[in-house]
C-alpha cells in the first residue's frame, strides 16, 4: 500500500479529526480555519483514499520555519508515513529557506529520535538552552 501525499490539502475536519486519534489538545473549529489560513505549508498522508497522517509548517517563510502537528494515525505509525511527511515539509523548506534558516519543532515524549533523523537536535545543550511552551490562557 502506497502513501500519497496531498499538499496544502489540509481542512479544518482532517485536522480535527487526526489529531483526536492521538488523544492531542482540541480547539474549536473556528480557530483552527484560522490557524489553517496562517499556515505557510501543510501535507495530509494518504493509503488508498483514506487520510492516515498530517504536518504543517508556520513561520515568516524565510528565516524562520516550525514544524507543528505531525500527526499519523497510531495504526500507520511506524511504516513510513512520518517519513513522506517530513521529506515534503524539508522540499518546501528547501525551496523558501535562507541559509541558516531556523527550523524548529516541539517533539511529543519519546518521538525525539524519529526528528534526530532529520538532523533534529534536543535541547538542552552547552549551547542551547531547553525548548519552552506556554499554553495561553485569554483573561476573562
Amino acid at each position: 500500500m502506497t502513501t500519497t501525499i496531498k499538499k496544502n490539502a489540509l481542512t479544518v475536519q482532517l485536522y480535527q479529526d487526526i489529531r483526536k486519534t492521538v488523544s492531542f489538545k482540541e480547539y474549536k473549529d473556528e480557530d483552527v480555519e484560522v490557524a489553517l489560513k496562517h499556515t505557510l505549508f501543510s501535507v495530509v498522508a494518504y493509503k488508498e483514499d483514506r487520510p492516515v497522517g498530517i504536518a504543517r509548517l508556520v513561520g515568516d517563510d524565510r528565516v524562520t520555519f516550525f514544524i507543528k502537528d505531525v500527526v499519523i494515525i497510531p495504526e500507520y505509525q511506524s511504516n513510513g508515513v512520518g517519513h513522506q511527511l517530513m521529506l515534503a515539509l524539508f522540499e518546501y523548506i528547501e525551496e523558501h529557506a535562507c541559509e541558516g534558516a531556523y527550523v524548529g519543532l516541539m517533539s511529543t515524549p519519546g518521538k525525539e529520535a524519529f526528528y534526530e533523523k532529520y538532523g533534529f537536535i534536543k535541547r538542552p545543550t552547552e549551547n542551547l538552552g531547553s525548548g519552552m511552551v506556554l499554553y495561553y490562557e485569554k483573561k476573562k
